[in-house]
């Protein structure tokens, strides 16, 4: 009886598959093991089991970290098994050349790097075997019964393929490429002075050094705030003024001046308990600490005994100082 084998990202996922689907034993094979039921064979990756050659594994010429070898672009992309995970390749490729197994079901993630992690294991291995693509947006028994009823052809998912393997040599062309170029330069002068560059890794660096930079040049500027004490029914409280804030509005949200009670506050004086003002979240009106314009100059400010504020945003937050 022919069979599908399907290949799953993750261990985990395999087991998730085999409990959705049932009828599956677990088979041990040395330090590794796969499912087995009476349609399927079940195993997985574990993440990337296969990478991209150096250019010393493709020429040996090629290996030396010199201008001169420069640029590095193969006529090919050969691969090899990633060491670590090598076991699990090898048993990858012993059940794809069982005479039982005589398809394949790529049940890894559904995107561009699942697609590439498959991708790479069947063309190592030189299987040739028809493929259909198990696509999961959900990883619920049912979600999984309702995909492998609409298994997908493989050629559908062939330009996914072309994108991630183009992602992948992308990648290999500027890592490499731009690593030894920059690493003979910083050792021209002798040493080796490696200096890694990468797609993501180099733009990630140099948004963290602009940051770090605009940091250490920023200038503070102080600015005028005023200051008030006012006098209400409950007490005397003070106050920042803001631009278009009443004493009235301020006298409210302080907990100060004539209120009425909420229907809450009834219920509990009707109790025998006492009300008090409600306590609002430490960050209810955060906005107002925006920076704002100086309500008046300097020398009225003093003049009428308000403090004097400095108080500035930096990009590592805001800071705020009195001056003597």
């Amino acid at each position: 009886m022919s069979k599908s084998l399907i290949i799953a990202e993750k261990p985990s996922v395999a087991g998730d598959i085999a409990k959705a689907i049932g009828g599956f034993k677990k088979v041990a094979e040395g330090n590794e093991s796969y499912y087995e039921s009476g349609a399927y064979v079940l195993s997985s990756a574990v993440g990337h089991l296969v990478e991209l050659c150096l250019p010393g594994e493709l020429d040996k010429k090629k290996g030396k970290w010199s201008f001169a070898n420069l640029p590095v672009i193969p006529d090919e992309f050969a691969l090899k098994p990633i060491e670590r995970s090598e076991g699990r390749l090898r048993l990858l490729r012993k059940l794809m050349k069982r005479t039982d197994v005589t398809s394949l079901v790529n049940a890894c993630d559904a995107g561009r790097e699942g697609e590439l992690i498959f991708r790479y294991i069947v063309k190592l291995a030189g299987c040739k075997k028809p493929i259909e693509r198990l696509w999961l947006q959900s990883m619920t028994p049912a979600s999984i019964r309702d995909g492998f009823a609409h298994l997908r052809p493989g050629s559908e998912l062939e330009p996914l393929a072309s994108a991630a393997v183009c992602r992948s040599e992308s990648d290999w062309l500027i890592g490499i490429n731009g690593t030894r170029a920059l690493t003979a330069f910083n050792s021209r002068n002798g040493g080796f002075q490696k200096t890694p560059v990468g797609r993501v890794q180099t733009p990630t660096l140099a948004i963290v050094v602009e940051r770090d930079q605009k940091i250490k040049s920023f200038v503070p500027k102080g600015y005028w705030e005023v200051h008030a004490t006012f006098a209400a029914q409950a007490g005397t409280y003070t106050r920042k003024i803001l631009p278009g804030t009443t004493t009235t509005r301020m006298a409210s949200r302080s907990g100060f001046g004539a209120r009425r009670p909420r229907a809450r506050s009834r219920k509990n004086a009707a109790a025998g308990k006492a009300w008090s003002p409600r306590r609002k979240s430490p960050h209810h009106n955060s906005r107002r600490c925006s920076l704002i314009s100086p309500p008046c100059s300097a020398r009225q400010t003093e003049s009428l005994g308000f403090r004097r504020r400095a108080r500035w945003a930096s990009p590592r937050g805001f800071t705020s100082i009195t001056r003597s």
